[in-house]
């Protein structure tokens, strides 16, 4: 088939293209003055964590999420994202957002408070699925922090693509199946996105307190790995071995569901030695390989926005793909909001490649093959003699690189001629940069920057969080944008109290109906 994808696509007209859908998810502990986790609850002035739209939390009652509505254009992505983190900045009083994926002091598992969201029974589900967690992999590398893109393209484009492809089935289907499309080319040339924005090469030694590990020392508080790009990614961050017989690599939308279906309702030996309930209360969802959906960690997931009570494989299932949830992105610890807006739009030229590239189903032998590059990429991306597999062919990790980056530079001059400005090509020359040089990418920034302040992980992550949070205290919101999220809070904790005022059934039969 070769570029033939692409060449139907550069037919389109400028009036036929409308841009790409997105939005961003950025977790970011809360820390106390000493670089420790907060012990403090949320702040009850950003909102309930259940019901608010923009002002959550993940793992933990430390870890916030702050979430955009969906842009379609980056410069709006990125306001909105310095407007939720200036009322976030706003109301942490002493407390500073971490900047770095990596976590701050711990003092092992009972530092990590786990996240509340009130006496619903949806809240205490939320609560117990956090609990299954900790039991389960305990809360340690639940407290590890990145950042999620979300991203689609609208129906004016999927309509004029299933018309120049000659496909005859809906428009749901023919989504669906595209954006497994993507998903393949994604699985195969994520890699590069480990190079590119890998920003975890060191963690404080509290977060490897007895663990073995092969990191060498850097201080006496801090480990690092000497050519690694994002430890978040690697064995010591998010991993699962429960998972790895699983054996997922995103063909279709009926094997994805039809694995994690089966995954949330295969006993797992193990999980039910923990059993249900502890001291009277309830430790996990079920004992099952997976609890839901989500406990399932991919460095890409298809998502579907679900209705109240829906689970993500239902609405996936019924309704089909509706975007893409990049998840592998480390925090940007240079960035006061976590990303930059070139590394956005060239994540919109990577993904659009993804789609319009030959894409192959993947067969387990090349599955293996992905996962290598991968695993090699984030513990060793930096090595001057790293070598990745590129179809079928070994190549200095910079030659596929530059391979990969002339594709995505095609499409810039494709979207720079339809919108106006430079705006694409500058994004892929930014990355473009690193490739030629090392000491560019992010993970030996940080690096070098710890080097030239003489401190550790915990500190110099302490300052540059402490510089973000004076940036966007400065920077402030105006009183239009103030009111508006204080009213948004208000309005999260009306909804959670009217949810708790009408939950009238037991949580165990709740429950119950929830697992069946």
């Amino acid at each position: 088939m070769g570029d033939s994808r692409l060449q139907l696509f550069q037919q389109f007209s400028t009036s036929q293209w409308d841009g790409f859908r997105k939005g961003v998810e950025k977790e970011g502990l809360r820390v106390d003055q000493d670089g420790f986790i907060a012990q403090t609850p949320h702040p009850r002035s950003l909102g309930s964590t259940l019901t608010h739209p923009q002002i959550t939390t993940d793992y933990s009652e430390a870890l916030l999420e702050l979430i955009t509505p969906v842009y379609d254009s980056t410069a709006k992505v990125m306001a909105a994202l310095q407007d939720v983190h200036a009322f976030v900045q706003e109301a942490l009083g002493d407390e500073v957002l971490w900047a770095a994926s990596m976590p701050c002091r711990l003092a092992g598992d009972a530092s990590i408070p786990i996240a509340e969201y009130g006496s619903s029974n949806i809240g205490r589900l939320k609560h117990v699925y956090r609990q299954g967690l900790a039991v389960r992999y305990g809360r340690m590398m639940q407290s590890i922090a990145g950042a999620h893109y979300n991203v689609s393209l609208p129906d004016s484009f999927w309509q004029q693509w299933q018309q120049a492809l000659g496909y005859t089935g809906s428009l749901q289907d023919f989504k669906s199946e595209q954006y497994f499309w993507l998903i393949r080319n994604f699985r195969r040339r994520s890699w590069l996105l480990m190079y590119l924005f890998g920003a975890s090469p060191a963690l404080d030694a509290s977060f490897v307190a007895g663990v073995s590990h092969g990191l060498a020392p850097w201080s006496a508080d801090t480990f690092y790995g000497e050519h690694a790009t994002s430890l978040r990614m690697g064995d010591l961050g998010y991993h699962n071995n429960a998972q790895a017989s699983l054996d997922i690599c995103f063909n279709d939308l009926k094997g994805f569901t039809d694995t994690l279906g089966k995954a949330i309702h295969t006993p797992w030996p193990a999980y039910e030695k923990l059993g249900m309930t502890r001291d009277g209360e309830f430790i996990q969802i079920n004992t099952n390989i997976l609890q839901i959906e989500n406990e399932y960690y991919s460095a890409m997931r298809p998502k579907r926005t679900t209705l109240r009570g829906e689970k993500p494989i239902q609405a996936l299932t019924a309704r089909g793909v509706e975007y893409v949830e990049v998840r592998c992105l480390d925090l940007d610890p240079f960035s006061p909001v976590g990303v930059s807006a070139a590394q956005l739009d060239f994540l919109d030229l990577f993904l659009l490649d993804c789609l319009l590239a030959d894409s192959p189903v993947i067969a387990d032998c090349e599955c293996s093959r992905l996962d290598g590059n991968y695993k090699r990429v984030v513990a060793e991306g930096r090595q001057p003699d790293l070598t990745v597999q590129l179809a079928d062919e070994a190549l200095p990790l910079a030659d596929a690189a530059n391979r990969l980056l002339d594709r995505t530079e095609v499409l810039a001059e494709q979207l720079d001629q339809w919108c106006g400005g430079q705006t694409y090509r500058q994004a892929v020359a930014a990355q473009r940069a690193k490739v030629m040089n090392t000491a560019d990418v992010p993970s030996a920034k940080v690096l070098a920057a710890m080097h030239a302040s003489g401190k550790g992980h915990v500190d110099w992550s302490l300052d540059i969080s402490r510089n973000h949070q004076q940036h966007l205290r400065q920077r402030g919101l105006t009183p239009e944008r103030r009111d508006s999220y204080k009213a948004m809070a208000a309005a999260s904790w009306q909804e959670q109290e009217a949810l708790e005022r009408s939950d009238t059934q037991p949580f165990e039969e709740f429950l119950t109906q929830y697992s069946a």
